[in-house]
């Protein structure tokens, strides 16, 4: 079932320290004050910022789904989520790879902690 614009942000506040804003008159997602998501509810896309060797793997497993945002954004990751071709587990892993490249090494390593425990 494709995903919406409401599962984005279902799913982006589910993670630690993430506050929304807003981008150029669009739903942003903030950790550290950096945005890692931006949300164009009027194209059902999600534009994610990935580190450029993730946004490859993510290209390459779902062609239908993810693109690099033209030009130098998307040289840099910037990665275009067409919501009408993913899947919730799609999405979620998505949002994780585009948090933790963009929240603060301390916040990543304490939340990757609680998700291995002791």
């Amino acid at each position: 079932m494709p995903c919406l614009a409401e599962d984005v942000r279902a799913l982006a506040l589910m993670l630690p320290d993430t506050m929304e804003g807003a981008h150029q008159g669009h739903p942003d997602f903030r950790v550290g004050g950096r945005i890692f998501a931006t949300l164009w509810i009027d194209e059902d896309r999600v534009v994610v910022r990935l580190a450029p060797e993730m946004q490859a793997v993510m290209v390459e497993a779902e062609p239908d789904a993810f693109a690099p945002v033209p030009g130098a954004w998307g040289s840099r990751g910037w990665t275009s989520l067409d919501l009408d071709a993913a899947e919730e587990e799609i999405l979620r892993s998505a949002l994780l790879a585009a948090w933790k490249t963009t929240a603060p090494s301390g916040l990543v390593a304490h939340y990757e902690a609680l998700m291995i425990g002791p």
